[in-house]
């Protein structure tokens, strides 16, 4: 399928400040909108249904599967993560870049579906620098912690599946970094095609 839209697709290991830059680089970008995906997990902190998730029961989850409504989903920490199909194609198909924040088994599914999307994939600088975060996050109980490191070093094996890596050791150059990946992408010659059809045709390139 091809949208004049660009989808950002951005995995990492919990901790590794996926989150954190993905917003910054919301507040810089207004051309970026972000893909609210269901979960089946409690909010945590300051979070709201319908800006940061959709929460949902068990139940609401499972029709939603039933109806084919994801365009991927998967089991994470215990709870269940979705990706709605109809909102991320309602978006690009106006032009809007889209960004998601997935596991990496969602990010993989994902490009099954939407060829064009970019896979971007975020690395902790050190397992001790990755232990050290999720414990000032003060989050997790000792043993919650335990499983996102362990789940961590699976997913970290898949990096080599994704386009581009950010090694997030200094927030401020993860930043610039993501930043540089997206406006790279809408100056390739297929974004550009599909952006600037009216451009690209009154030129005669096919």
């Amino acid at each position: 399928m091809d949208f004049p839209g660009n989808l950002f697709v951005v995995a990492a290991p919990s901790g590794a400040g996926k989150s954190s830059l993905v917003n910054a680089l919301m507040e810089l970008d207004a051309r970026v909108q972000p893909s609210v995906s269901h979960t089946t997990r409690a909010p945590r902190g300051q979070e709201k249904h319908g800006r940061e998730y959709y929460f949902v029961s068990e139940q609401e989850f499972d029709a939603m599967v039933r109806a084919n409504a994801f365009v991927e989903w998967a089991s994470v920490h215990g709870a269940r993560y979705g990706t709605s199909r109809k909102a991320i194609e309602e978006r690009i198909a106006q032009g809007a870049d889209v960004i998601l924040e997935i596991d990496f088994q969602g990010a993989l599914q994902i490009r099954q579906t939407f060829t064009n999307a970019v896979l971007i994939f975020i690395l902790p600088p050190s397992w001790d620098e990755l232990r050290a975060r999720l414990e000032r996050r003060g989050e997790d109980a000792s043993e919650t912690i335990e499983l996102r490191l362990k789940n961590a070093e699976f997913e970290v094996g898949h990096v080599r599946s994704f386009d581009f890596v950010i090694i997030n050791e200094l927030f401020e150059l993860a930043l610039f970094d993501l930043k540089a990946i997206v406006h790279a992408q809408r100056l390739k010659y297929s974004a550009q095609r599909r952006a600037r059809a009216e451009t690209f045709e009154s030129l005669h390139i096919p």
